[in-house]
Formats: structure tokens, C-alpha cells, sequence
């Protein structure tokens, strides 16, 4: 899928996340968001301007957040994100409160809503994970200027076929039908198990 996919996944089917900051400590917080908008240009959601989280935001301009759909662990999809964030003020709040009516509901006139601001992810990376499929289902994607960097298990030329490291892997997406191993990366659980157990140490963790 495209990170246009994902963001309206977020944002219709998720919606509700829990998204870090760090204090001025250096130690992390985290805090419920609604996650209310998106466009090719990254994701929006809208803060107090009383609050420490907006404060947070503002000296960090940083968020991590993950939200989770599903009814119990074994039928969950998680979207997680880290990105750049900006504030974008207020021009965007009729939007927002048009798409997510209940804001109303807490900010009822508009003398109350002139605390909000919004916010915009408008650069990062994030990660899919589907439990629901069998094997599991990941993928990982950018969006802004963040450019893709591979991580996960790989099998260097080293390898000798032997098989060990299927034995380990929970998911069985090691494949040997070419000889040498190959690991699916869209159904990697990223245990580790492959690069403990292969003889000749032709895993690495990139």
C-alpha cells in the first residue's frame, strides 16, 4: 500500500492513538490523541495550547504514536509512526471540527475552541503489523523528505543451506527452495531467533 493507504487507515478505521513526546527531563510521556485528518502532505491532529503535550511538541517538534484496530490480540492490525511535527494554528480547525463533530461537544463556542491549535506530521517513517494473517503481515514505509532505510534480518552469501534457522522461526518465512535461505520481510516477526541459531553466521540484523 501506498503511505496515503495508510494514513486513511489511521484516521478512519483507528483513529484513537497513543502518541509519546519527551519531557524536559529526556524521559518519555505519552498521551490519547484522535488522529482527525490527512492529506498527501501528512496527518493532523489538534492540541490545547494550555497544555504540557503542546509545549512538548513544540520544544521536541517530534511524536511517536501507535494506535491498534481489533478485537483481541490475534484479529489486531497496529499502525505505529514517528515523524517530524509542525504547528499549523488554527485555519484548519473548521475542518477538523467538521470532520469530527464530537469536538463540539467539548469545545462548544467559539470563544472555547480559540485554545486549540493544530499540528501536522508532515515528515517520517512508520510500520504495519497485521496479526490477524497467518504468517503475521508487516510492512514498513516514509512519507515528507524521510528517506527508507532497510532493517530487519538478512542472509549473507555466507550460508550453507542447512536449514537451521527454519527450525527457530515462529512464522516459517524462511524459504530454502533456491538452496540458500531467504527471509520473507513482509512476515519477519523480527525475533532473531535465525541469526542465534545459524552455524556459520551468515544472518545479520540491519
Amino acid at each position: 500500500m501506498k503511505y496515503t493507504d495508510y494514513f486513511a487507515f489511521l484516521v478512519d478505521e483507528i483513529h484513537s492513538v497513543i502518541a509519546a513526546t519527551v519531557d524536559e527531563n529526556g524521559l518519555p510521556v505519552t498521551c490519547a490523541i484522535d488522529i482527525m485528518d490527512w492529506d498527501e502532505n501528512g496527518l493532523y491532529f489538534l492540541t490545547a495550547k494550555g497544555k504540557n503535550f503542546y509545549h512538548r511538541l513544540k520544544r521536541q517538534k517530534y511524536i511517536a504514536l501507535t494506535g491498534v484496530k481489533g478485537e483481541d490480540t490475534m484479529s489486531s492490525t497496529a499502525l505505529s509512526i514517528g515523524g517530524k511535527v509542525t504547528e499549523v494554528g488554527a485555519e484548519r480547525l473548521p475542518q477538523l471540527f467538521r470532520k469530527n463533530p464530537y469536538m463540539h461537544e467539548i469545545y462548544p463556542t467559539a470563544e472555547s475552541a480559540a485554545a486549540l491549535t493544530v499540528f501536522q506530521i508532515y515528515a517520517g517513517k512508520g510500520e504495519w503489523f497485521d496479526l490477524s494473517k497467518k504468517p503475521i503481515e508487516r510492512d514498513s514505509f516514509t512519507f515528507g523528505e524521510t528517506k527508507a532505510v532497510q532493517n530487519g534480518y538478512f542472509v549473507g552469501a555466507e550460508c550453507c543451506g542447512c536449514g537451521a534457522c527454519l527450525t527457530v522461526c515462529p512464522q516459517n518465512c524462511i524459504d530454502l527452495a533456491k538452496g540458500s535461505a531467504v527471509i520473507w520481510q513482509n512476515n519477519c516477526l523480527h525475533c532473531g531467533n535465525c541469526l542465534e541459531k545459524c552455524p556459520v553466521g551468515a544472518i545479520e540484523r540491519l
